[in-house]
């Protein structure tokens, strides 16, 4: 399996590049945000990588970080969900959205995605939200504001130290920041979390 490439930018396209390494030009599938990262056509790359493999192909997934790849992989694993719904989705949701709208349930926010409506935002809100837990939200990454100041970061970990559990401290800490509003102290959002968390 091939887990990341480093190489030359030959080719950027609409939803691809191709990674030279050492004369091999690798073609990789990848999200709109994913090929901004990667920058100019010429330059020295890293991109972390996913392998496809069907019975009729064989396909390379490329992220511009860890994060987005696990992400992808959470994505794949929803019934109705493939590898053009994924890419779409990271395309327009950066893997910090798809957390924090994963544990807020909104689910409006994931339909903005190409190929997502409604009843697929949903599946992926209910069937990701217990998993965000596990895999992409820990002590050192917690679900952040959208655009917040690290207020509802810090609070996610008072709460991880009293014994919550990772989804259950930040789905409790997002209700919190949603009815407090931006401007929260640690204090106020930790007190109506831990309340929010014992109903």
């Amino acid at each position: 399996m091939i887990a990341h490439l480093k190489g030359t930018l030959s080719v950027s396209g609409i939803d691809h590049a191709v990674i030279d390494v050492n004369g091999v030009g690798y073609l990789v599938g990848a999200s709109s945000r994913t090929l901004q990262a990667l920058g100019p056509v010429g330059g020295s790359v890293t991109i972390h990588t996913e392998m496809l493999v069907a019975e009729d192909f064989i396909r390379l997934v490329g992220f511009a970080s860890a994060d987005e790849r696990d992400w992808f992989r959470l994505l794949t694993g929803v019934q109705g969900v493939g590898a053009r719904v994924a890419l779409g989705i990271l395309s327009t949701l950066s893997p910090e959205e798809v957390r924090t709208a994963i544990v807020r349930g909104d689910k409006a926010s994931i339909a903005r995605a190409n190929g997502v409506g409604p009843k697929l935002a949903q599946r992926i809100a209910m069937e990701l939200k217990d998993k965000v837990g596990g895999i992409a939200i820990g002590p050192g990454a917690v679900a952040p504001a959208a655009g917040g100041d690290g207020v509802e970061g810090d609070a996610v970990s008072a709460l991880l130290n009293l014994g919550f559990k990772p989804a259950e401290a930040a789905t409790a800490v997002g209700k919190a920041a949603e009815e407090l509003g931006s401007g929260a102290s640690l204090d106020a959002l930790v007190r109506l979390a831990l309340r929010k968390a014992a109903r």
